[in-house]
């Protein structure tokens, strides 16, 4: 785990907090589409990303979904980092995108590391900024772009962060992540298939120019 933690957190972190956190992390392992972090529990410790994808969501009082953002390696969740420090129950979902490994920090540690490490000090604030630039393209994209514009930048995430042409998505799933119906969603998919930049097939999408 040390050599893993060097190679994503060496440019963030001094060599006497990565001993800690090899120390006192817990490796947690997600499969695709687990859910890591549930809307109203409680979070006891913070995730620091080190293989995957996670996306976070969140939900309205209807029940519908609605994308934030994407963490990558070498990421951490702002909105856990809130909710473990406040003591507060989760406002977010986070599912796992990817097959994801994470190191999970206690949340007694985070407080300790505030004051005892200034590289700790400015990853979590840098983690806020991030986060917070990533939620305000969110808001832009559903004020200023059309669906259909918004469904291009959606498929460009997606493609970015699996590392291939092939988007394994439904329709459906899709539609809840861009907070829209289905017939939307299957309508703006099968323009831009007739326009040559997308090939549709049985529950995924090969991309293959969205410029």
């Amino acid at each position: 785990m040390v050599l893993s933690l060097k190679e994503k957190f060496t440019p963030y972190f001094e060599e006497d907090l990565l001993e800690e956190i090899a120390r006192v992390g817990i490796i947690r392992h997600a499969a695709e589409n687990e859910r890591i972090i549930e809307i109203g529990s409680y979070l006891r410790s913070m995730p620091l990303l080190v293989s995957g994808a996670i996306k976070v969501l969140r939900e309205d009082e209807n029940g519908d979904e609605l994308l934030l953002y994407f963490l990558e390696p070498g990421d951490t969740c702002a909105m856990s980092l809130t909710c473990c420090l406040g003591h507060k129950k989760s406002e977010i979902r986070a599912v796992a995108e990817l097959d994801t490994t994470l190191i999970m920090i206690p949340v007694q540690k985070m407080e300790e590391w505030m004051g005892k490490y200034r590289s700790w000090r400015n990853f979590v604030l840098e983690s806020y900024h991030t986060r917070l630039m990533e939620m305000l393209d969110t808001i832009d994209s559903i004020a200023f772009l059309k669906m259909d514009e918004r469904l291009v930048k959606y498929l460009r995430d997606k493609q970015n962060i699996g590392k291939s042409p092939v988007i394994n998505s439904t329709h459906q799933e899709i539609a809840y992540e861009m907070n829209t119906s289905r017939v939307v969603i299957s309508r703006l998919l099968k323009k831009l298939e007739s326009m040559g930049k997308i090939i549709l097939r049985r529950n995924s999408i090969e991309i293959i120019s969205l410029d």
